[in-house]
């Protein structure tokens, strides 16, 4: 296959998209605790040739755990099994930059990459929610613009650490006795506003040179921060239109930073249904709507907009005058709300579009109706790829993988076979130079 080639990730929420995807005939209740779930639908995803598993991450219990399952077990755990599972598939793990320290998370994702043998990405988030900041000793969310300002200074902390080992530094040479070139592992000797990190690493350089570093802010912020670090970004796009005027935004900030417009992958949220017919689709649509208890879909709902649940009324839009929460998370938010107004919804109308989610775009069809989706947002730039979230996993992935796949490769949109071994390899993406040999150079 020759030119533009699509991507395609598989976010594994859990037991699926859907909220009510546990209690789906087949479905297993326990899955969102079971490290074998994500292994299973992992091994899906690789037979599908998708470029990588994406595994969100939540320290807190932010939902109504009394409903549906939650994000709880740490990523890059998960994230070591895949890898001792798989062969190909690329490894995403969401680490937040507002609750961790750089020197750990470098090092746990340099040791990822060299598990994986270079299939590492790393998902910079950063944490806006009153749940995990009371778990981190704080009574309220950091400052947006704070979060942003120390997740800026953070990656560039890690990036620091894992360049700080040269190529060669390590010898291994038993006959000499010497086994690292301490001339070539260098001390980052990093002081800054947030962080104090004298370095180096204690890791040799990761087998890509860096993980993929992937982005999925929104807000202002959120694009500043992708534009001058990330290789990857997941948008929340709900229109074709949007998503367009994102990527082209995207791309004039990283131009601004002084990086090409092309080195940045742009991933949209997709959450699909799929049926034989479109009948059968709508059908699975409506049994997976009518298990979620509206008492649920009303509190995560408020929770997305931060309004007090007894100002949405069912059968009214939403109120005119919700503002934009000043330290709360702007992406879902600016999502839900673009979607109520742009198609008239009343509060009962959105919870019904949103199918239990928190924004991203849904697609309810049959297998060509939704590789006819992809394509048209793919061909037009609207996005290089999807981060797809099927309704119940595993079957929901498999009936994409058995039924839509072989239409994007029929079309030469997708790779019939991995071209390579590394996540870069998948995405597209080069390697990055090494600071130390270019100065020597």
């Amino acid at each position: 296959m020759s030119g533009r080639q699509l991507h395609l990730n598989i976010n594994i929420l859990h037991s699926g998209f859907s909220p009510a995807a546990w209690r789906m005939e087949g479905s297993d209740p326990r899955a969102s605790f079971d490290v074998n779930h994500y292994v299973r639908v992992a091994q899906i995803a690789e037979r599908g040739t998708f470029d990588a598993v994406f595994l969100a991450d939540q320290a807190a219990i932010s939902d109504r755990v009394d409903f549906r399952p939650l994000t709880s077990l740490e990523p890059t755990i998960v994230l070591a099994m895949v890898a001792a599972n798989t062969e190909r598939i690329g490894l995403i793990a969401t680490a937040s930059t507002t609750y961790n320290e750089p020197y750990n998370i470098a090092r746990r994702f340099a040791t990822l990459d060299h598990a994986s043998n270079g299939r590492a990405g790393w998902n910079i988030v950063t944490s806006a929610d009153l749940a995990q900041s009371r778990n981190f000793g704080l009574q309220k969310p950091v400052a947006h613009a704070s979060r942003y300002e120390r997740a800026s200074e953070f990656a560039a902390v890690v990036k620091a650490l894992w360049d700080s080992w040269e190529e060669e530094a390590f010898i291994g040479d038993a006959t000499t006795g010497r086994f690292v070139d301490a001339g070539r592992v260098h001390p980052i000797a990093h002081s800054g506003k947030h962080f104090s990190v004298h370095g180096p690493h204690n890791i040799p350089r990761p087998p890509q040179g860096h993980p993929v570093i992937v982005q999925a802010g929104g807000s202002d912020d959120g694009r500043e921060l992708a534009a001058e670090h990330a290789e990857a970004v997941f948008s929340a796009s709900q229109s074709f239109e949007e998503s367009l005027d994102y990527a082209r935004d995207l791309r004039r900030r990283a131009t601004r930073c002084g990086r090409p417009d092309n080195s940045i992958v742009v991933l949209a949220g997709l959450a699909t249904i799929i049926g034989s017919t479109e009948a059968e689709a709508k059908r699975r649509q409506d049994e997976l709507r009518d298990l979620i208890p509206l008492e649920y879909s009303l509190a995560r709902l408020a929770g997305v907009l931060q309004v007090d649940r007894s100002r949405l009324e069912l059968d009214a839009p939403l109120p005119g005058d919700i503002p934009l929460p000043a330290d709360g998370g702007h992406t879902f938010f600016r999502a839900t709300v673009a979607l109520a107004q742009r198609e008239g919804l009343t509060v009962r109308g959105l919870i019904r579009a949103l199918n239990g989610g928190t924004g991203h775009r849904t697609i309810v069809g049959t297998p060509k109706d939704i590789a006819d989706d992809i394509e048209t947002w793919f061909t037009a730039g609207a996005a290089d790829g999807f981060n797809l979230m099927p309704d119940v996993l595993p079957h929901g992935l498999d009936v994409f993988v058995d039924e839509v796949v072989p239409i994007l490769r029929r079309r030469g949109l997708f790779r019939h076979e991995y071209g390579g071994r590394t996540l870069r390899d998948h995405l597209g993406l080069a390697r990055p130079d090494n600071p130390y040999a270019a100065a020597a150079e």
